[in-house]
This record gives C-alpha cells, sequence and structure tokens, in this order.
C-alpha cells in the first residue's frame, strides 16, 4: 500500500460518524457519463479533504438517477472538507461538466449511526483504480422509513431487536443503520433535507436473484407479516421507500 492509499485508509476509518446519502436526478441518459467523470475525477481530491465516497450506485428502478455516500468525521469537519473541495481546482475545472447532467442535486439526508456499533464496517482496504470494470452485479438495498419527530430512538431499539434478526435470517447482510443527524446544516450551499426524520438500513446480496429470494423469504414468515410489518408502519407516517442499488466499479461498498 504507498502513501496514497494509506492516507485513504485512514481517512476512511474514521470518516462514518456523519454520513450523506445523496440522490441526483439527471438528464436521461447521462447517467453512465456523470459515473465515468465521478470515479475519475471525484473521488481521491474529496478523499484528499478528510472525507470518505463510502459507495456510488446505479438505481436498478430509475435510469436517471445517481446514488452515493459520503462520509465525515463530525460536523464542523464537514464544513471545511467541503469548503475546501468546492472552492478548489478540481471542482472548478469539472463541474460545468458534472452539473451539465443534473437536473437536481437537493435530494440529500444528513444521517449518523443509530448507535456506535450499527454504523458501516471498515471498508476494503484499497479501491479499484479508474477505469476498472463493473465486476459481479451485487446489490446493496436501502431502506428508509418515515418516522415522527423524536421517535427514532425509540424506532432504532425496535429494529434492532425485531426487524433486523428476521431480516438476518432470511439471508440479509445488514450493514448499517443510520437515522437523521439533526445538527443545522453547516454547509448551506449544499442543500440537505431538513425538518425529517428517518431511519435508512443498507442491507448487502450477493445478487438480484438473493434479493428476490430474500423477500420470498420474508413473505413466507407468519411473524414478519403479520406482526414485524403491522408494528413498522405503526411506527412510520408514510410507506418505506426502498432503493435498489448497484455499485459502480470503484465504489467502496458493498
Amino acid at each position: 500500500m504507498n502513501q496514497e492509499q494509506s492516507i485513504a485508509r485512514a481517512v476512511r476509518d474514521k470518516a462514518d460518524a456523519i454520513i450523506e446519502l445523496r440522490r441526483y436526478r439527471l438528464r436521461p441518459q447521462a447517467r453512465e457519463t456523470l459515473i465515468d467523470l465521478f470515479d475519475r475525477e471525484f473521488i481521491e481530491p474529496q478523499e484528499a479533504q478528510g472525507m470518505c465516497v463510502m459507495g456510488q450506485f446505479r438505481d436498478l428502478d430509475d435510469p436517471d438517477s445517481f446514488v452515493w455516500l459520503r462520509g465525515f468525521s463530525d460536523m464542523p469537519s464537514r464544513a471545511a472538507a467541503l469548503n475546501a473541495f468546492y472552492t478548489g481546482p478540481v471542482w472548478a475545472a469539472y463541474r460545468d461538466h458534472a452539473n451539465g447532467t443534473m437536473i437536481n442535486s437537493d435530494n440529500v439526508l444528513l444521517l449518523r449511526p443509530a448507535s456506535p456499533e450499527v454504523g458501516f464496517a471498515p471498508l476494503r482496504a484499497t479501491r479499484p483504480q479508474p477505469g476498472a470494470a463493473d465486476g459481479q452485479r451485487s446489490l446493496v438495498v436501502a431502506t428508509t422509513c418515515y418516522l415522527a419527530p423524536r421517535t427514532e430512538e425509540a424506532f432504532a431499539r425496535f429494529f434492532e431487536n425485531t426487524v433486523k434478526p428476521h431480516l438476518v435470517r432470511a439471508s440479509a447482510t445488514v450493514l448499517a443503520a443510520l437515522v437523521t443527524e439533526q445538527s443545522p446544516n453547516t454547509f448551506p450551499r449544499l442543500p440537505v433535507r431538513e425538518g425529517e426524520t428517518v431511519f435508512v438500513w443498507f442491507s448487502a446480496f450477493p445478487s438480484l436473484a438473493a434479493y428476490e429470494t430474500h423477500l420470498a423469504a420474508l413473505a413466507q414468515s407468519e411473524s414478519w407479516t403479520a406482526e414485524v410489518v403491522a408494528e413498522m408502519e405503526r411506527r412510520t407516517w408514510r410507506k418505506n421507500e426502498v432503493l435498489r442499488l448497484t455499485p459502480t466499479a470503484r465504489s467502496l461498498l458493498p
């Protein structure tokens, strides 16, 4: 591992206390253009400023959506890192190209681990080089639950004690459980969705077929359908939002 990789490794080990879940609405047929630009030009310069580009994804259900995760060690360092990157030479050189692919980039949830034990596990040590081919089509599923204010801690306990065991028995790998970070946005130049309370869990599957098998197993579980789902619906005010995501070639997740 060279010095640059060692620095990136150190950044990733601590930059997961604050996480942005970013969803971009793109112009038709622009996603591959943005992915190529993002994976080639934007990863290392961001990590050089102390943030972690954790995962980049194609949304299987929306060809004009690009989803990615970015991590920080805390809110003050988030402000400093974002300011350094977005006033720096790399963004100045490529922002017009990137922004030209987008219709909207404001669909952003600012999150934190629901507890210290349920954040993302350490990410893989090395990232594939630019131009790497996409590998096996693994799947990451992000499920967003919309909660009433100040109920996220109780929902996190419900998830850990009741929901997660069912998911694991049905062969899901639960990667992380996150809740809304309620601190004010420390970099207003990049808006986030404020005034919301959400719980988001991420699961990984080796393939889309494995995920479909997982769903079938849950559907056959009487306790899941009659008890868990009913209780989850009681605790949420709208239908859960489910994103089926496939990692790009340079994603550190899953």
